[in-house]
């Protein structure tokens, strides 16, 4: 006896399937077709691999090429078949349990897709499909089964509504420092090298001393800096702007991090030069409260868990299978 599927495991999930587009159906190129992989039986091509791979394929040829490009594509094309694997599982594991579709949510999903996307124009619709050599009865079958998969899913997969406290709190102590938002320091710096020439580092030395003693009565650090400095910043008066973390080197990075706003550092010596560097501002640096970033964590983990159970489910269905891959 075949049961009509529960529909209200089809409203647990709102059912959303991809809009047709041009093409997107359509494999690439016009390749030898062949068996894929065989799963209880059932064939998955290479036409139906490469035409669920071939939107990505399409955008990983817009950034990649050579051998990057095809480890990318091979990479593209194997999530795809696993994908199909799946999908396939799924698929038999509705039928198995003498579940079925009302046929009308495939046809009112199809006059969804005509309406939203030729604008009601069945004829253009079918059109579109023969021109990608894909008929009718193929793209309900296809929707058919994302209907599936997705009530499927809702049947066998059941959402977390309650994260426990101690853990939201315990994934807020391991992720800290992924909360924490980058500390960045505004600098002004005056480098003063030392030249070559023997004698020249105490002659410099003592003009970086004049200049410090002249910021430290009130002199203008940018005026200093563009008379002085030979960095790349001078014309800028010394302006690195906002800088983070690792973009110095250790020794000023460790000064200029640890200096407080508006203060003027020492004669820093290092290698060939001499610095002074002066932080105007600070931001960054501190982690938002437990509190605060509770809804974003329990969301988080509530998704992971939800993965974490489909992922055992289809593990199930994957180990009763026989799947076969060519």
């Amino acid at each position: 006896m075949i049961r009509p599927f529960c529909i209200a495991a089809l409203a647990v999930f709102t059912i959303i399937l991809s809009p047709l587009c041009h093409g997107a159906l359509a494999a690439e190129g016009q390749q030898v077709d062949g068996i894929a992989a065989i799963v209880n039986g059932d064939v998955i091509t290479y036409s139906q691999v490469r035409g669920l791979s071939a939107p990505r394929e399409r955008l990983l040829r817009s950034q990649f090429t050579g051998e990057e490009l095809a480890k990318q594509l091979k990479a593209a094309r194997e999530a795809a078949l696993k994908d199909l694997i799946d999908r396939q599982l799924i698929v038999q594991s509705f039928k198995k349990e003498k579940f079925e579709i009302p046929e009308h949510f495939v046809e009112d999903r199809v006059n969804d897709i005509i309406r939203e996307n030729f604008g009601g124009d069945r004829n253009t619709f079918i059109k579109t499909l023969q021109a990608q050599n894909y008929t009718l009865t193929e793209f309900k079958k296809d929707e058919t089964e994302k209907i599936i998969v997705q009530a499927m899913r809702g049947k066998n997969i059941k959402l977390a509504t309650i994260i426990p406290p101690a853990k939201i709190a315990e994934y807020y102590a391991a992720h800290k420092a992924e909360f924490t938002v980058k500390e960045q320091v505004k600098l002004r710096m005056i480098m003063i090298p030392t030249h070559a020439a023997e004698g020249t580092a105490a002659a410099q030395k003592a003009v970086a001393e004049e200049i410090l003693g002249k910021l430290n009565n009130g002199a203008p650090f940018e005026s200093m800096a563009q008379m002085y400095s030979e960095d790349s910043t001078r014309d800028l008066g010394g302006d690195w702007g906002w800088i983070e973390r690792k973009t110095l080197a250790g020794p000023l990075e460790k000064i200029a991090f640890s200096l407080p706003a508006g203060k003027v550092s020492h004669i820093i010596e290092l290698g060939p030069n001499y610095y002074i560097l002066k932080v105007e501002e600070k931001r960054g640096g501190d982690t938002p409260s437990l509190a605060k970033l509770r809804p974003e964590i329990e969301k988080k983990l509530m998704q992971e868990e939800s993965q974490r159970q489909q992922e055992l489910w289809l593990a199930g269905l994957r180990q009763k299978a026989y799947i076969r891959t060519f």
